[in-house]
């Protein structure tokens, strides 16, 4: 078996060779992204100490637990309280280890968590910013215009504003800003006005409401993008406040990388649409630069230093293979950086 990867040995007949631990690991529903891209680049090793700020479905956290056994242990944030609920369930004997810590948050308090729980040094951080199979499959959640269910979308359920409290009060071009700004739909005004036409004859509810008003006046084709996907996808970035969120994590990733005076400490951020992936391809490449000044200035002024050190100048995308049994995947992009310790 020299040379297979750990993912590549644990399958098929050879599944009769796992340890209950290790089947417990692999026995999930949620199918983790470019899995095998994500354990190269992270480099989990025994007595590490890494983050899931996206925990989702646990695939990843498994993962990382698995390449840092024995004694490897890994914090797993998530907005979700039932996505911590069903890996608390799945993974339970890590849990009881101790090497597995769950923390009920959003990434943005990625600082104060791991301050909180004193989990440091940290090796490597891991956010992978799609949602998961789970909140999808889940008609209550709202995340679906396939389904009917309530329109919700929130995936902290603390949160006060849902889906169709925005979509009731926003005005019409609140709702077009959104989605134009957070889905990039080009028929932004015209939608946002069949919205509120609608609600007020009656309110907008459910997802399958949403989803009708969407597809006014669109002849759409089975197998092309369906017309409601970016009204609901900037929906859900609006009420989550993804962008916004994304935007504090990523020096926060940084800060707690760089506590430790090791080399070698590591940051995976895998996006699933252009706004998100805009952020990181920023935010790395100007930490990854010792001058961010404007280019018409002769001489630097900033005095900034380069932080990080890019491991992938271009992003890293599912390999064929990958989007053919995990169709989901088709979208992502990987991008990540290694932490410079300053001498």
């Amino acid at each position: 078996m020299a040379g297979l990867s750990r993912t590549t040995r644990y399958t098929g007949k050879q599944n009769s060779l796992l340890t209950e631990e290790e089947r417990m690991i692999h026995d999930t529903h949620h199918v983790p992204v470019l899995l095998d891209e994500v354990v190269s680049l992270l480099q989990p090793r025994a007595g590490g100490c890494y983050i899931d700020g996206t925990l989702g479905g646990g695939g990843h956290t498994a993962a990382l637990l698995e390449h840092s056994a024995p004694d490897g242990k890994v914090l797993g944030i998530d907005a979700d309280a039932q996505a911590l609920d069903r890996v608390r369930a799945r993974l339970a004997s890590f849990v009881e280890s101790g090497r597995l810590l769950l923390a009920h948050g959003n990434f943005a308090e990625l600082v104060s968590l791991t301050e909180k729980l004193e989990f440091a040094p940290v090796q490597g951080i891991l956010l992978d910013l799609g949602f998961s199979s789970d909140q999808v499959e889940d008609a209550q959640r709202g995340f679906s215009f396939s389904v009917d269910g309530p329109l919700d979308m929130r995936l902290d359920q603390s949160l006060a504003l849902s889906a169709a409290d925005l979509v009731s009060t926003a005005s019409e071009q609140e709702l077009a800003d959104i989605f134009w700004r957070y889905g990039e739909e080009r028929r932004s005004r015209q939608i946002a006005h069949s919205i509120v036409r609608e609600r007020a004859k009656r309110p907008i509810q459910r997802t399958t409401q949403l989803a009708a008003l969407a597809t006014v006046g669109v002849a759409y084709k089975p197998g092309s993008i369906h017309p409601a996907t970016r009204i609901f996808q900037a929906l859900r970035i609006a009420v989550n406040k993804e962008l916004e969120h994304l935007e504090s994590v990523l020096p926060q990733t940084l800060e707690v990388l760089s506590r430790s005076a090791e080399q070698g400490n590591r940051m995976v951020i895998i996006s699933f649409h252009s706004l998100e992936d805009r952020i990181v391809k920023e935010f790395m490449r100007r930490e990854s630069r010792d001058c961010v000044c404007p280019p018409h200035l002769p001489i630097c002024m900033c005095g900034h230093k380069a932080r990080l050190r890019l491991l992938t100048p271009r992003p890293l995308r599912p390999s064929i293979q990958e989007i053919e049994s995990n169709p989901r995947a088709r979208s992502a992009k990987l991008r990540a950086a290694e932490v410079l310790v300053s001498s």
